[in-house]
């Protein structure tokens, strides 16, 4: 393939250029202002991530979008999911028909709800759209920086491109699965950034492992239960880009959202945490956008409600705790207008006696 354009100087935008240029490829990872890409370049490395770990020969930081995109084979937007309409803007009228573009944003779009595929494919010729792809799994940037063993999940509609994007990304410390469930993979990446801002809270709190397992699982459920609803499939769930990057973000203190939820457990406000940190923790507005859905569809999602009060009311995590283990216990796959049960329950006659 020609060069690679990565838009963002995001954490994980530079770890993706890192990867790809490691590799060989021609990496051009552009830059808000030429003040920042100056410094990147001056600097030969990204002083905020690991100072130590130098910048590949073959990646080049640039502020110009044209010269980012020229002649590039793919194109993988690395930004905050809540300027990712913007963005692709940008770059919209440099795509073409054989241009690979990547989603590895996760979150939701405040106001509209929609998943970052969806705001690309709004926002680009509609004969282009069958060349998106997203990118998720559990992939914490300081690791695959070092050098860690790590997989991820590229899905597209098509076969064909989300297996384009693997021979791009794949490497000897990245293992690069596919999958078609696009809606799953994305929300998967999204949604769990809500329970992480929980289990940071109940860490925060010192509740202990068994909460959180418990915390995580029934959180699990309860994403796996929206996704379902908006047409993903539940075994995406059970795979890298849920359960994996579930666990990953709920119990790593390199994880941003876990960090929210740990500061607001010790009564920090919302506002002085974010002020506080240089990168987007996406599980803030992740959960605005996803406890609006559950209102939108009369979906159950009780977790989802109370890190949307902690953060936007006066409830305090404690108190969110206690009402939590005070629900009523249903079956576990069972909620208001969740799916679950029909998918996976049983005939009522006992199994056979023969073996």
């Amino acid at each position: 393939m020609s060069s690679v354009a990565i838009i963002g100087t995001t954490s994980w935008g530079i770890t993706l250029a890192m990867v790809l240029a490691r590799k060989g490829v021609d990496v051009r990872l552009w830059a808000r202002t030429e003040q920042e890409a100056a410094e990147l370049r001056e600097a030969g490395t990204s002083p905020s991530l690991l100072p130590d770990v130098a910048f590949p020969s073959k990646l080049s930081v640039t502020s110009s979008m044209n010269e980012a995109l020229a002649d590039a084979g793919a194109v993988i937007l690395v930004v905050p999911s809540q300027t990712m309409r913007q963005n692709i803007r940008l770059v919209a009228g440099q795509l073409n028909e054989s241009m690979l573009v990547v989603s590895a944003a996760k979150g939701l779009e405040i106001g509209s709800n929609k998943r970052m595929s969806q705001v690309i494919a709004e926002e680009i010729d509609p004969r282009f759209r069958s060349n998106i792809c997203v990118l998720s799994g559990p992939n914490l940037s300081r690791e695959i920086l070092k050098g860690l063993p790590a997989g991820t999940v590229a899905a597209a509609w098509d076969e064909a491109v989300a297996r384009k994007a693997q021979r791009l990304l794949n490497s000897s410390k990245l293992c690069v699965y596919t999958n078609t469930d696009v809606v799953g993979v994305e929300l998967g990446g999204a949604l769990k950034n809500i329970i992480a801002l929980g289990a940071g809270i109940v860490d925060g709190l010192g509740y202990g492992d068994n909460a959180k397992a418990a915390l995580i699982t029934r959180g699990l459920t309860e994403i796996t239960a929206l996704g379902v609803t908006l047409g993903a499939s539940p075994l995406t769930f059970a795979g890298l880009a849920g359960l994996g990057d579930l666990i990953a973000t709920c119990a790593s203190p390199l994880s941003r959202n876990h960090y929210v939820g740990v500061e607001l457990a010790k009564g920090r406000s919302l506002k002085e945490i974010i002020d506080s940190m240089t990168s987007v923790a996406e599980g803030v507005t992740t959960t605005t956008a996803a406890w609006n859905l559950a209102q939108q569809l009369g979906l159950e999602m009780p977790i989802t409600e109370k890190i949307y009060r902690v953060l936007f009311t006066e409830l305090q995590p404690r108190q969110a705790a206690t009402e939590l283990m005070s629900v009523e216990a249903k079956h576990e796959l069972a909620g208001r207008k969740w799916r679950l049960f029909s998918l996976f329950r049983q005939q009522n006659s006992p199994p056979s006696a023969e073996y």
